[in-house]
């Protein structure tokens, strides 16, 4: 089959997800929900034919596709190329911080402005290419396969927009929640499509939606 099968796993929940805290590329690892969650994606997707699992580099999301790969026993590669995107100097503080500190930025990032970059970080537009490259070449080397692919928010999003065709300042209405399997379908011609979205039916309960982790 000219085509690559593609699921996409958001990491686990952490301590500054509950705490609504801006993650980026700050390390910050599972907590003990985040844990439990990774293991009920991992007993949910044990059976699962993965060929290969991509994580990015950050213990959040790395945590969570170790413990798939243990269930599954799929190889498993880190790729920083599936890191969160980078928020510069607002990681660790709030969005409601950043509103008051320097409220025109604010606007810029609620209006999802494609070229705004918080100081020192990426823009919409950065991570969309970032993102796209990673995923052509991932599954360029599995035509024929299925892949795993565990990262972030951010990530996801991307994932989403591009596999729909819907532009960077479209309204977000659909769910990023921690654990979540989403599946995607790619082929050289067409790119990425989208096969299934937000599954959380492996979860005692639903992780938090939020997209800067």
């Amino acid at each position: 089959m000219n085509a690559t099968r593609i699921i996409a796993i958001r990491h686990g929940e952490t301590d500054w997800n509950l705490g609504a805290r801006i993650q980026g590329h700050t390390d910050i690892a599972l907590n003990d929900t985040g844990r439990r969650q990774a293991l009920q994606m991992a007993a949910a997707l044990a059976d699962e034919p993965l060929h290969h699992i991509y994580s990015s580099d950050l213990q959040r999301a790395l945590a969570t596709a170790q413990a798939l790969a243990d269930t599954n026993g799929a190889l498993l590669t880190i790729d920083t190329r599936l890191r969160e995107r980078c928020f510069g100097s607002y990681e660790g503080q709030r969005f409601a911080d950043i509103e008051v500190s320097d409220p025109e930025a604010a606007l810029r990032w609620r209006k999802r402005d494609p070229a705004f970059a918080p100081p020192s970080g990426e823009s919409l537009q950065d991570l969309q290419a970032r993102v796209a490259h990673a995923v052509d070449a991932l599954a360029r080397q599995h035509m024929g396969q299925q892949i795993a692919l565990v990262a972030h928010g951010g990530v996801l999003d991307t994932l989403y927009r591009l596999s729909t065709r819907q532009g960077l300042q479209a309204p977000r209405t659909w769910e990023l929640a921690n654990t979540s399997i989403n599946r995607l379908l790619w082929t050289p011609d067409s790119g990425l499509a989208l096969v299934g979205w937000g599954d959380t039916s492996h979860l005692q309960q639903t992780g938090l939606d939020e997209l800067a982790g």
